[in-house]
């Protein structure tokens, strides 16, 4: 595989791939050439589908992407901008594809990595990273979204073990996973469990029909009396510091994810406009139509921009928390406003799966709902800027 030329992207207007290593390029080019040789050929029909490609795993195992910003057991303890640079990619090709990535790595696995014994790393993690093994992660319910402390999964003890009730709602991945990590109340807090699929009690149900995400599997789990010995714990989570600190490595990737889906979007429209003939010109010869091109390139030199600043302070250990919401509400916000946009310059073509766009736009309604809604990052950053918490 080569490394892709300086402004290889349409997109660029600044010489973006300047400030990057050429370690950096190459990765972003060995994944931009997986997505296109084996995502972007067959994304509308998985879409159409509502199927996810379980078939493409061991391949993004191969390009170490799972867990790829861990280091040991099995990880390729990648940089955290190289981490957001393969997240641009995959999402360039489907935002769930690049969900996978984030819920096996950021979430699962980080959630072991950070949190689990040594005895819990060693069983699972090497398994995740080699795609043997599919994670998720139960935080979500259908009432405790936004304010998951307010959680009614529960865990009691029962002699040495552990006994779960409850349903979490929203959890990518979980009919397929072979490990969940669950987080549930307990007389000492919020704790977080290592739970096998296969333990008696646990059932997982995909949430069909849907509009968006349609490439990625979203379920309700049920736990009904789920036993689980007392080493299932996370021996070092407590309280909701815990999942806060899986939640932010997921909201990270999104924010160079969505820049990603924005640039498809945008490079789609772009090529149509050079290609559509309407009124003897095509359809990039009108100055409206070079309007909103152009508005598009400005918002993803922009958010590119910012996603790579807050790469490179997370990968200095200088990122603050309230950071991560400026790049998660921001690029979030411009990707669905860039996406609708580009489906414009489609015209009614842009409905159909011929074109990116509009499924973009589909999938990014839920990226900009999960790990934070945007109202949930402007509380964070109205805090960080006037000192009150808004939240209650």
């Amino acid at each position: 595989m080569t490394t892709p030329e300086l402004s290889a992207d349409p997109s660029d207007l600044i010489s973006f791939d300047s400030l990057l290593t050429p370690e950096e390029l190459e990765l972003r080019g060995n994944v931009r050439e997986f997505v296109n040789a084996q995502i972007k050929p067959n994304i509308a029909k998985w879409f159409e589908a509502a199927e996810f490609p379980l078939e493409i795993v061991p391949e993004m195992a191969k390009l170490g992407l799972l867990g790829m910003h861990l280091k040991g057991y099995g990880c390729a303890g990648r940089s955290a901008v190289e981490y957001g640079l393969a997240g641009a990619e995959l999402e360039a090709g489907d935002s769930g594809l690049r969900t996978f990535v984030s819920v096996q790595g950021s979430l699962a696995m980080s959630a072991i990595h950070k949190w689990g014994s040594e005895e819990q790393k060693q069983e699972w993690l090497p398994q995740m990273a080699a795609g043997e093994a599919i994670g998720c992660f139960g935080l979500t319910e259908p009432t405790a979204g936004s304010d998951p402390s307010s959680m009614t999964t529960n865990a009691k003890r029962d002699g040495d073990d552990w006994v779960l009730n409850g349903t979490k709602r929203w959890i990518g991945l979980a009919n397929v996973a072979k490990v969940a990590v669950i987080w549930a109340q307990t007389d000492d807090g919020i704790r977080g469990f290592v739970v096998p699929t296969d333990t008696a009690g646990y059932k997982a149900t995909p949430i069909e029909p849907k509009l968006s995400m349609r490439a990625s599997i979203q379920c309700e789990i049920e736990l009904m009396d789920v036993r689980l010995p007392a080493s299932a714990m996370l021996p070092e989570a407590k309280g909701l510091r815990g999942p806060f600190s899986c939640l932010n490595e997921a909201r990270y990737g999104i924010i160079w994810g969505a820049m990603g889906a924005a640039r498809d979007s945008f490079e789609a429209a772009l090529d149509y406009s050079k290609q559509r003939m309407q009124f003897d010109k095509p359809l990039a010869g009108y100055q409206m139509t070079q309007q909103k091109l152009v508005d598009m390139a400005l918002e993803i030199n922009k958010g590119f921009l910012l996603a790579l600043q807050i790469g490179r302070m997370k990968d200095a250990g200088t990122l603050q928390n309230h950071q991560i919401s400026v790049g998660k509400l921001n690029n979030c916000r411009e990707a669905i406003a860039i996406a609708r946009e580009a489906r414009t310059i489609l015209g009614g073509n842009g409905i159909t799966l011929d074109y990116s766009p509009l499924r973009h736009a589909n999938n990014l309604e839920s990226v900009r709902t999960y790990e934070g809604t945007d109202e949930v990052h402007t509380l964070i950053l109205g805090q960080y800027l006037t000192g009150e918490a808004a939240f209650r």
